[in-house]
């Protein structure tokens, strides 16, 4: 430090008293112990000067040292700059709070959103799905949604070197959560590259899922193909002529060029807005975050203007009571928390390591999942009514093609089920690309809605697609296996990596090998993860250590709500949820559903059993890593450098508190496991 730095502090405190000596020479040591290694007092480099800017101009900063210092304002030092200089790495910050938060919205609201949440709230009895979802959001997803931002925000880490700072034994959790978003962003952006090719044919009027394609026979008759005349010109579009699916995934693969295009696309696009870390990807954020709610109102009030939008409310609020106490409801619920939350995928981890040491996570995280579920709820509102104009529409067709004329609210026929027909327009991605592309054939000026919707689902999934890469990402240059190359290279070699592998799902029998990947590389390996990190905190961090933290970094402890969700609650919740989804798969099968081109239905078929060994591959190659490392750190081995654990102003953030030594009481040391 320069030696004026000396001058100013001591003219800052001139006139306190005898008993603040200690305080000044303190800081004196905390400011020295801010300059390089290499530097002397005085003769600090042009390149560290560029770095150490402004305190005030940094999230999480308070004050900077200068004449007008006091002994309040020396305890609020650049905490964040000193974390850097103990540790000799340059960790950045988010630019200020906003882009934090709106990264953790854009993440945990995505595609899962718009087609998982109404498809299985249809499934489950309506309002009946509701009633579990909102309490294990609150016994599931709000508190592990507060432990993994807390985790990151402390120990300043990816998931891989956050739980190996906890225990080496648990490099492997991190491991593991870092390969499920891997395999995740494999065919996510999948999902990119299937909205990109409906957005660039969205700019043409007629819209080319509005009608079916014909051609002319003999005598010059005009001839429907027959595919499109039996389904619908959305299914047709989306089967035939975007994703030329085959009849099976057994089938010959044949190459798709459309598909491989918008995959080299959506992968540039990614690389391009995380290329320079959170600091671009938070500049991206402000928009990928906001515009879909800005087309999701839109559509709203388009919505609630169609004709039989009621019968589509009526159809997802009406609960069917019954269906309240069905286990599979409630596997769906939770199932469902874990994906749209980002729970497990070290994604939380990863975001909140950018954090200052002061941030408030605990309203961050009230603010993110109370706003995910009521976009759902939003979402849902806004689909069910699209699919109840849908399913009026279908229903008076076919009242018609039964000669039923003077048709009313209340006509029926037995041929005619509006419940059966609204429920066979809600399913999976189909909900997206064929029953919204139907819906949005009758709006006026349908290119326009087709490119705004398009527009939306590219939105949601890019925001997604930053999270679950910037976790594999961090994690990967924690571990510090190149630290010699630029994270812009490592960037760039793993969106290449990708792309090449992505290249299996540009194929006729591509949209199976994506069922494969949605159906078994996530959802067992992240109920574990899940387990493992409640046990972890509570039996090997320790309850009375997070809680210490988290006092440290917001200033008061946690409520014992929070401790007993994650030392009880959490993993028997978690267990029930496991053992029921092995024994759901052990009992009803795999089955995947497949294109019936001759019938122009989907049909259910059984997995060959090559998928189901590629299927126990995507499980198995995440979760063997916990046991495996783990067994290898027993016997000596470890895959990971020695590093310095991230320095942690515990004393001067007790100071700027004024917190004491807390003192354990009764119930935390028998129920909880505080120790001295």
């Amino acid at each position: 430090m320069e030696q004026g730095g000396d001058s100013r502090i001591s003219s800052a405190n001139g006139n306190l008293s005898p008993s603040s000596d200690s305080l000044n020479r303190r800081f004196q040591i905390e400011m020295n112990c801010l300059a390089p290694p290499e530097t002397k007092s005085g003769e600090q480099s042009p390149a560290e000067s560029e770095k150490m800017t402004p305190v005030a101009s940094t999230y999480g900063s308070i004050m900077s040292i200068g004449p007008d210092a006091s002994t309040v304002n020396l305890l609020k030092i650049d905490l964040e700059k000193k974390i850097n200089r103990h540790t000799g790495e340059e960790r950045v910050t988010w630019d200020n709070r906003a882009q934090f938060v709106l990264s953790l919205i854009g993440y945990a609201v995505g595609l899962g959103n718009v087609w998982r949440f109404p498809y299985l709230t249809q499934k489950n009895g309506g309002g009946a799905f509701l009633i579990p979802y909102a309490i294990l959001l609150a016994i599931e997803g709000i508190p592990l949604f507060f432990l993994e931002l807390a985790i990151g925000q402390r120990l300043r880490k990816g998931a891989i070197g956050a739980w190996n700072q906890v225990s080496p034994y648990l490099v492997g959790v991190g491991i593991c959560s870092s390969i499920v978003s891997f395999y995740l962003s494999l065919y996510y952006n999948t999902i990119m590259s299937w909205c990109f090719v409906y957005l660039v044919q969205s700019f043409q009027s007629p819209l080319p899922w509005a009608t079916c394609p014909h051609h002319f026979g003999e005598n010059d008759t005009y001839i429907l193909e027959e595919e499109c005349r039996k389904s619908s010109p959305p299914s047709y579009f989306w089967y035939r002529e975007t994703l030329n699916t085959a009849p099976s995934i057994e089938s010959t693969p044949v190459f798709n060029w459309k598909i491989a295009l918008g995959l080299v696309i959506a992968w540039t696009v990614v690389f391009l807005c995380i290329i320079k870390g959170i600091k671009s990807t938070g500049k991206v954020v402000y928009v990928t975050a906001t515009f879909p709610y800005f087309v999701l109102v839109i559509f709203f009030f388009r919505g609630i203007t169609l004709e039989g939008f009621d019968k589509g409310l009526e159809h997802l609020f009406v609960p069917e009571w019954h269906r309240v106490l069905d286990p599979e409801v409630w596997l769906d619920a939770a199932t469902q928390i874990f994906y749209s939350f980002g729970l497990g995928f070290g994604c939380l981890i990863a975001l909140a390591s950018y954090n200052p040491v002061r941030s408030d996570f605990l309203r961050d995280t009230f603010i993110v999942t109370i706003c995910d579920f009521f976009t759902s709820i939003f979402t849902a509102i806004v689909v069910f009514s699209i699919l109840g104009f849908k399913a009026t529409l279908q229903f008076k067709d076919c009242l018609k093609k039964h000669n039923v004329i003077n048709q009313t609210e209340d006509s029926s026929h037995p041929a005619c089920d509006f419940q059966k027909i609204i429920s066979e327009s809600a399913s999976g991605t189909g909900l997206a690309f064929i029953a919204f592309t139907e819906a949005i054939n009758q709006f006026p000026l349908a290119p326009l809605w087709a490119v705004l919707f398009f527009l939306m689902l590219l939105t949601l999934g890019l925001d997604s697609m930053f999270g679950t890469l910037e976790g594999a990402i961090t994690s990967f240059n924690d571990m510090m296996l190149l630290p010699r190359i630029r994270k812009e290279f490592v960037c760039g070699a793993v969106c290449l990596i990708c792309l090449l592998l992505s290249m299996c799902f540009a194929t006729s029998t591509g949209p199976y090998v994506f069922a494969l990947f949605d159906s078994f590389c996530a959802n067992i390996p992240l109920l574990l993860v899940g387990f493992i990190e409640c046990v972890a905190v509570s039996f090997v961090y320790g309850l009375k250590q997070i809680s210490d933290d988290i006092e440290l970094m917001l200033g008061r402890r946690p409520s014992y709500f929070w401790l007993i969700c994650w030392r009880y609650v959490m993993p028997v919740a978690v267990i029930i949820i496991l053992l029921s989804s092995v024994i759901e798969i052990m009992v009803k099968g795999v089955y995947y559903e497949a294109w019936d081109a001759d019938k122009a239905i989907a049909v259910m078929l059984p997995w060959p059993w090559w998928c189901k060994v590629l299927a126990a591959f995507l499980i198995l190659s995440s979760v063997l890593c916990i046991p495996g490392l783990a067994l290898l750190h027993h016997l000596g081995v470890s895959i990971l450098p020695h590093e310095t654990p991230a320095f942690f102003p515990s004393e001067e953030l007790k100071e700027e508190y004024g917190l004491n030594t807390h003192k354990i009481n009764h119930f935390e040391r028998v129920v909880l496991g505080f120790k001295e």
